[in-house]
């Protein structure tokens, strides 16, 4: 059986960042995961001293924070600041634009629109920048009993899929005077998605490897199942199945923006033995 790896895959800029910051900076604490992959933060945990904190509560106890790549919110930032904690900030410069966006058009009056889900960290500490308020939407669907204003901007999560992002673009232009519209889904999340799309049409069985919590990682899923049903997303090489790869001919392998090369070559070498 062949295998073959995505033209683009595994860490990007933003996490690859954090890591280092967070491998200069031992004994502190990162509030929220700092990426979304256990494997990883287990590493940094077990050979650099770095915690995690879930519970924002229990911030107050800690002497030295990371920010996480997602960011937090506005509030928590300035209570950490309050507390004379020392911040070290591996917030992704990616999801920082975002941040400013909301922050400075709400205070021109837009109404902010954000494309992602709100239950997700970065998306939360987005939205708090806005000084009136964000909805947040994950399809057009839930436009439809919006009521608009004559001045809206539109921002997306930055591991979205840019083709939903235009549509949902596409549906808000008509309702409003103005929209200002600020594609904010980072190079490394098109590339990856374009690079297993096209990888994904050529193999009979896929395997995505990231944290089954991570946005971009799903997306990749997603976009692979499309094309390849028999697609599995997995975190390491424990979980792979032999069966998977009976009367295969092409094996594909991506991985999510949060998925390090060493998890990556594990999986290799297992599906080699099985």
């Amino acid at each position: 059986m062949q295998i073959k790896l995505a033209q683009n895959y595994g860490f990007c800029f933003g996490v690859k960042r954090a890591i280092k910051i967070a491998e200069e900076s031992p004994n502190s604490t990162t509030i929220g995961p700092l990426i979304h992959n256990n494997e990883e933060i287990n590493r940094l945990k077990n050979s650099f001293n770095v915690d995690t904190i879930h519970d924002y509560s229990k911030a107050k106890n800690i002497k030295k924070a990371i920010i996480r790549t997602h960011g937090i919110t506005k509030d928590n930032l300035k209570d950490l600041k309050n507390n004379n904690i020392d911040i070290v900030d591996a917030t992704c410069p990616f999801v920082s634009k975002p941040q400013k966006i909301c922050e400075e058009m709400s205070a021109k009056g837009y109404q902010i629109i954000i494309f992602g889900d709100i239950k997700h960290p970065e998306v939360q500490g987005v939205m708090s920048y806005s000084k009136n308020g964000a909805t947040v939407i994950l399809d057009k669907e839930e436009l439809k009993n919006t009521a608009f204003q004559s001045k809206v901007a539109v921002i997306s999560q930055t591991t979205r899929k840019f083709s939903e992002f235009l549509d949902i673009v596409n549906f808000i232009i008509p309702k409003c005077k103005e929209a200002r519209v600020f594609n904010t889904i980072c190079n490394a999340t098109f590339e990856n998605q374009e690079a297993i799309r096209a990888l994904s049409l050529e193999c009979d069985v896929m395997i995505i490897i990231g944290g089954k919590n991570s946005s971009n990682t799903k997306q990749l899923y997603a976009i692979s199942k499309s094309n390849c049903f028999d697609s599995y997303l997995i975190e390491n090489e424990q979980e792979l199945e032999k069966k998977w790869f009976e009367n295969k001919n092409i094996c594909g392998i991506s991985a999510g923006a949060s998925t390090p090369d060493w998890i990556i070559q594990k999986v290799m070498r297992k599906i080699k033995e099985l």
